[in-house]
This record gives C-alpha cells, structure tokens and sequence, in this order.
C-alpha cells in the first residue's frame, strides 16, 4: 500500500470536529488574547477529517521498526529492550506529573531516588561521586571535560591538550574540542588495543587527559589500561573513560579500580531507557574524590533524613556550573532506578555475561563468511568487514540493505572508521538463541547471494514499503516543504 502525503489527502472544506461556541458571554479569542498569540489560517495546510488524519497516522506508525518489534543488531548504541515495568513506574502520578519547581520538602522521594542512583552508578563504576545531570552522553563528556579544565586552571598550570585513541567514540574529540582543548590521535597500531609505549610517544606536561573508550569500538577489551593510565598519571594527566559500552563491565570490573578518574554513564544505554529518535537521555558523570569540587550544581545532599538541591556557588566555588534545567532528565533516571532495583548486582553481572556470550557466538558463526579483522574473543560487540564480498563487488551499504528483505534491522555500518568498510554487530543480552540463529542464517543467505548474484544486493531492498532511496541526493537535497504537483 502507497500512503499519500497528508498533503495530497487534503480535501477544500473538509475538517475534523470542531468545538461549539465560546460559552464565555461576548469575549472572542482576539478579545482575551494578544494579536501576537493569534493567526489566520496557513496557507496550504491539508484540510482532512479527524478518521482520516487518524488513520494516515496510524498507518505510518505500523511502519517504523522499533525493538518491540524486532531485532536490534545495533552496535556503538546498546539498543536494549526496553522492560515495561519501567514504563509503568515513570508512569506514576507522583513522578510523571512532578512539577520542576516544586518545592524540596514536597518531593522528598525523588530525590531520594536521585541520591539513591547517584549512589549504585558510583558503586557500580568505582566512582567517588556523581552527578546526574547531564542530559546525554556527550554532555557527560562535555562535563567531564570541562571539570579537567578547571581543575588544572586551580592548580595553576593550565593543559591544552587531549589524548584520544582511534578506537574512541566519535563524540570524545567534539567535546574535548567544545571544551577548550587540542586533540592529539594516537593510533592503535593494528592490535586493536591501546599500549603503554603508544600514550608515552605522545603524553607531555602539557597534556590534561587520556580520553579512552572501554571496551572500544572494535568491541576489544583495552587489556593495558591500568598501565596506560599509570603513564598519564606519571606525568599529572587525567583518566577518562568513555562508558558508554560498560554493558559489557557490569559487575566483573569497576572503571574506577583500573586507575580511570572520570567516566560517563549512558542510562539510556546500559541500564534499559529507550532512547530512539535522538533522545531523551541521561548522561551521569562520576569522578574521584580530587575531582569532586568542580561537579555542575545543584548537588542532592542527604541532611537528617532530609534531601535537598544544594545550590549555593558559594560553597562550591570550584564548581563548572549548570549544565541542564533543574536536574536533568528525570523519568530517564526512574527507569533506569527501577531497572537497577529489578536487576540487583547478580541480575547486572548475569546482563554483562550474557551480552558477551550472545556477541562471541554470532563472532565464531559468521568469521568464515564475513572477513573478521580481529579473530579475538570480543566483549559486547564483534566488528566484520566486507572484504570477501567487495571482491563480487558488494559492499557493506549492499549488505546492510538486503538485511532490511529478511526482517532485520541492518548493524551499525562503516563504524569504527578504523576498520574499512565495517559492519559492527552488537545483540544485547536480551536476545534469545533462536533470533540470534535467524539472524545469523540471514548474514549467511546474504553472503552467498554476494557471490553467487551481487546485483540482487545492489538493488536491495525489495521487500520493503520503500525501495532503496538515494541517501547522498536526500542529504544534500532534501524536500523539507511540500509544493503542489512537485
């Protein structure tokens, strides 16, 4: 079925159901509003009933893949399922309907929720102290990065300069770069690890940090890190790690116990909110105690059973600020809360074992059929390549489009960029053996359709609602207003 533009519906008179009379006696919306809150009608809006507006949208939405409906193979983003349980906690009339500015004594139990999290994510990451307000990943990033700032300013001795990895996350060089500082690559030359004698080539007394990603983006796990960090160290540099993949260290290995000084925190990744369509997140920070002084305000603080925000500059004079609205996202925090408390430690070591057994297998299942640039046991996500297939002429773009013919959603793809033409896989620990088996009976049905029919892939997908569309013409000409007959 081809849906119509909303647009191409429209009908001349045609509309929903509208209200009745004002049953205020002679007031008239331009009588009790400003003209500034007032407008005629829009030019070329579609005029349609409410069942057909209804139905158009109804119809979209059956079309969009999302992990109620399918399988994820999504690496570099954790696409967990997402347990309704949460769902129904965020829900409460008590958390939902909070108002920001309601006062402390009024909404003592959030934010004893906020402390009590605080708590688990130091617990959990080896941390001394955190903060939840960051509303994403790469503003924890960013505050992380402004606090090693700050903190060398206070010393006296300012640094201008980041240690970043070719293996990190992409949003570690933007937010050292947001943050004032010059980003110097440091390769993993071909190991797929970091090694000591890599960061000393490059570690000076003019470098503030190492911004390291574990496990990395080639799903390795960075086995030198304690020496790695003990060389900054050496020299008065910080530790930073990019947690965003700590769905693989849950309960084996604190960041904090391998010399890390700061790492941020994914709820919206690792401990199960959703975070579709670009959002919302929460992205918590957790340092050590040196660093403590220069987290964002407010801060919870617990006084005689008591919670409150503290928000006195005064008394933290060190601090960077505010980096969100009153606390950052809160119903992100209460899902991840209630799946914290559902999960308990052995729940969140069992996720992390399972998570590296579900990538391990699809990993030894498919290396004879996609070329697998490291042939090492992984953590939470293997990374192949298309070499074999680029030889027939398919490519990894081919690849992850007939994907979308058998029901899957395509991996992550051409990430990490230190791996030609990558294709990274990552199942979670959500997923049962049957769908990771379906899953790997597809890549193999691809692999030999790559050799034996390579322009069925160049023209793929078939099956789908829309066939292949242009994604460079779409990119660099996109049709953002609807014009009659165009």
């Amino acid at each position: 079925m081809e849906e119509k533009l909303i647009f191409e519906m429209s009908v001349k008179g045609r509309h929903g159901v509208l209200p009745g009379g004002f049953d205020v006696p002679g007031e008239s919306p331009g009588e009790v509003l400003p003209g500034v809150a007032l407008r005629d009608d829009i030019e070329g809006f579609p005029e349609v009933s409410e069942g057909d507006v209804v139905r158009h949208f109804t119809r979209l939405a059956s079309r969009n893949f999302g992990i109620d409906t399918g399988f994820y193979p999504l690496g570099s983003c954790t696409m967990k399922y997402n347990p309704k349980i949460n769902e129904e906690i965020a829900r409460l009339e008590g958390f939902a309907r909070l108002h920001p500015y309601e006062p402390p004594e009024l909404c003592q139990g959030a934010l004893e929720l906020m402390y009590e999290l605080e708590r688990y994510l130091a617990e959990i990451s080896g941390m001394d102290a955190v903060t939840l307000q960051p509303a994403a990943g790469a503003q924890g990033e960013l505050c992380g990065m402004l606090m090693i700032g700050a903190y060398f300013r206070d010393k006296g001795k300012p640094r201008g300069k980041v240690i970043i990895p070719d293996t990190a996350h992409g949003t570690n060089s933007s937010s050292s770069h947001l943050a004032g500082f010059k980003v110097v690559r440091v390769a993993s030359e071909g190991k797929g690890v970091l090694t000591p004698e890599a960061i000393k080539s490059v570690m000076d007394e003019d470098t503030a940090a190492l911004m390291l990603t574990n496990p990395n983006t080639l799903g390795l796990f960075e086995s030198n890190i304690k020496e790695v960090v003990e060389v900054v160290h050496e020299k008065g540099g910080l530790g930073y790690c990019d947690g965003a993949n700590l769905n693989a260290l849950m309960g084996f290995m604190k960041l904090g116990e391998m010399g890390v000084d700061l790492v941020q925190l994914n709820l919206h990744k690792t401990f199960s909110p959703p975070h579709g369509g670009g959002g919302p997140g929460s992205g918590p920070l957790g340092v050590k105690k040196v660093l403590e002084p220069y987290l964002p305000l407010p801060r919870i603080v617990k006084e005689k059973a008591l919670f409150s925000l503290d928000s006195e500059r005064t008394r933290h004079t060190a601090t960077v600020g505010r980096l969100k609205a009153f606390y950052g996202n809160f119903l992100v925090m209460v899902r991840a809360y209630s799946y914290l408390r559902c999960m308990g430690r052995t729940g969140l070591t069992r996720a992390s074992e399972m998570a590296i057994l579900n990538a391990n297998y699809i990993k030894e299942r498919l290396k004879g059929h996609f070329y697998l640039p490291f042939d090492t046991p992984c953590m939470h996500e293997c990374v192949f390549t298309d070499r074999y297939q680029s030889e027939k002429g398919v490519t990894t773009m081919d690849i992850a489009k007939r994907l979308m013919d058998y029901g899957f959603h395509p991996p992550t793809i051409y990430f990490p960029l230190v791996v030609s033409g990558a294709i990274m896989v990552e199942p979670t620990e959500t997923e049962s053996l049957e769908t990771l088996d379906a899953f790997i009976d597809a890549m193999k049905a691809i692999a030999e359709e790559a050799e034996k029919d390579p322009g069925l892939l160049k023209n793929s997908p078939g099956k789908t609602e829309t066939a292949r569309v242009d994604e460079a013409g779409a990119a660099r000409n996109p049709r953002l207003r609807w014009v009659q007959g165009k």
